[in-house]
C-alpha cells in the first residue's frame, strides 16, 4: 500500500543525496512498499492508496537508537538517589544488574524488554540497538541476545561489560571466556561486539583481544571509551575501525583529531568513519561533565546521539530529550541534534538505509505535535512526537 503525508509544514529529509537542502518546505511524501518512493512539492504530489494529513506540523526521520542495554532485571533506583545525594559513578553498580538479571526468567525479561522497547517507540525511536552485557555466563549472555534478536537485527555481544564478581581473582579466565565459549555461543546472535573500557571495566590491551576475536568471528567491533577519564579507547576504536566509540565524555585532542582523520578518509573514499556516539542523557542522570560536540563538529568528526538507556547510569530511551539535551549542553545546532540523532545514528550501525527521508530510505518518520523540527529543543519534556510511521505504517 502507497502512503501520501501531505499537508506537511516543514519536511526534515537529511537525505544524504542532497546535502545541501536538508529542509524543505511546502513538500509532500509518498511512502510505498515500505520505502519512501517519493520527495516533492506538495502540488504535484502522485496519488497513492492512502492519505496522512500532518495538518501543517513538522516531519523529520524516525530516531536512530544505536546504543541501549535494555535486557535487564530489578533496577538501581536506590544507587540513583545516592548520586543525587553525592556519590560519585562508578562502574562496579553493574555487579547488582547481574545478580538480578541471572534470577530472572525469560518470560520476566521478555515483558520488560518489550514494554521499554515500546516506550522507545512511542517516542520516535524507529531503529533500536540492543546490548547484551547484564548476564556475563555464556547461558545468560546468549539468552539476553537471543531476546533482542526477538524486537531488533541490530544486537551487540557486550559479555565484556565488567568483570563478574566469581571471576575478580582471575580476570584472564574470563577474558578467555568472553573470547571462547562465551563469544562462540552469542556470535549467532548479534551484529556487533562492544567492549567497556574505563575504570573498573576493561583495559585497552583486554578490549583489543577480546574485539579482534569477534571480528574473527564475524562481528562489526564498537567501544565503549572515555566516560570516565581519558583511557585509549578511542585510538583503539579508529585503529580496528571499529562502527563507533561510545560516551567521549573525556576525549584528548589526539582522539579528536583521530575521529576527524577517520571521518576524512571516508569522505576520500576510504573505510567508514569511525561514529563519536554521544549520550547526553548519561551525564543528566550521573552529573558527570557533559561531552563537547562542537569540538568534535568542528574538527570534522562523524558524530551520532543516542539514549544509552539502561537501568543504572540513565533509565531513559526519550531520544527528544537527548536531543534538547545536546542543543542546551553539547553546543550542537538544533538541525545538527536532529541530524545526529537520526542519520548520525544510522551511521554508528552501519545502516544507509534509516535515519533519513529521501527516496530508497525505508519509510520511518515522525510527525511531530509542532511546526518545526526546533521544538525538540525548544520544548524539551514535552510529548512532540504525534505519530510514528515505521515502513509507511503507522505505530500507533
Amino acid at each position: 500500500m502507497s502512503t501520501l503525508v501531505a499537508n506537511i509544514g516543514q519536511l526534515v529529509t537529511l537525505d544524504p543525496a542532497e546535502p545541501d537542502r536538508p529542509i524543505r518546505a511546502g513538500a509532500a511524501l509518498v511512502i510505498d512498499g515500505g520505502q519512501v518512493a517519493w520527495v516533492g512539492d506538495a502540488a504535484a504530489a502522485p496519488a497513492a492508496d492512502r492519505r496522512i494529513d500532518a495538518e501543517g506540523a513538522a516531519v523529520i526521520p524516525g530516531f536512530v537508537d544505536s546504543h541501549s542495554h535494555l535486557v535487564f532485571g530489578g533496577d538501581r533506583v536506590d544507587e540513583f538517589e545516592a548520586r543525587m545525594a553525592g556519590r560519585a559513578y562508578t562502574a562496579g553498580g553493574i555487579r547488582t544488574t547481574v545478580a538480578a538479571t541471572r534470577a530472572a526468567s525469560d518470560d520476566a525479561l521478555r515483558t520488560r524488554l518489550a514494554h521499554l522497547a515500546a516506550q522507545a517507540r512511542a517516542q520516535g525511536t524507529t531503529t533500536l540497538e540492543i546490548k547484551s552485557g547484564y548476564g556475563l555466563t555464556v547461558h545468560d549472555e546468549e539468552r539476553a541476545l537471543q531476546l533482542a534478536r526477538e524486537l531488533t537485527p541490530e544486537t551487540t555481544f557486550l559479555g565484556a561489560h565488567v568483570v563478574p564478581a566469581e571471576f575478580v581473582d582471575d580476570r584472564a579466565a574470563y577474558v578467555d571466556l568472553v573470547c571462547g565459549a562465551m563469544l562462540a555461543a552469542c556470535a549467532p546472535h548479534a551484529r556487533f561486539i562492544d567492549v567497556f573500557i574505563d575504570r573498573g571495566a576493561f583495559t585497552v590491551d583486554e578490549a583489543r583481544r577480546i574485539l579482534t576475536a569477534g571480528a574473527d568471528a564475524g562481528l562489526l567491533p564498537r567501544v565503549h571509551a572515555a566516560q570516565l577519564e581519558p583511557d585509549g579507547g578511542t585510538a583503539l576504536a579508529v585503529e580496528l575501525g571499529a562502527a563507533s566509540v561510545d560516551h567521549g565524555t573525556f576525549l584528548t585532542d589526539g582522539d579528536v583529531e583521530l575521529l576527524a582523520a577517520s571521518a576524512r578518509a571516508e569522505a576520500a573514499g576510504g573505510p567508514l568513519a569511525t561514529v563519536a556516539t554521544l549520550l547526553p542523557l548519561v551525564e543528566f542522570a550521573t552529573r558527570q561533565p557533559y561531552p563537547d560536540a562542537r569540538r568534535l563538529l568542528d574538527a570534522g568528526a562523524a558524530v551520532a546521539l543516542a539514549s544509552d538507556g539502561n537501568p543504572g547510569s540513565n533509565f531513559s530511551t526519550s531520544m527528544p530529550l537527548a536531543v534538547a539535551l545536546a542543543v542546551r549542553e553539547l553546543g550542537m545546532t538544533p538541525l545538527e541534534a536532529l541530524a545526529a540523532a537520526t542519520r548520525g545514528g544510522a551511521r554508528a550501525l552501519r545502516r544507509g538505509d534509516v535515519g533519513h527521508l529521501g527516496v530508497g530510505a525505508r519509510g520511518d518518520a515522525i510527525i511531530l505535535d509542532a511546526p518545526d523540527h526546533r521544538y525538540l529543543a525548544y520544548r524539551p519534556g514535552v510529548p512532540l512526537v504525534r505519530q510514528v510511521l515505521v515502513g509507511g505504517e503507522p505505530t500507533s
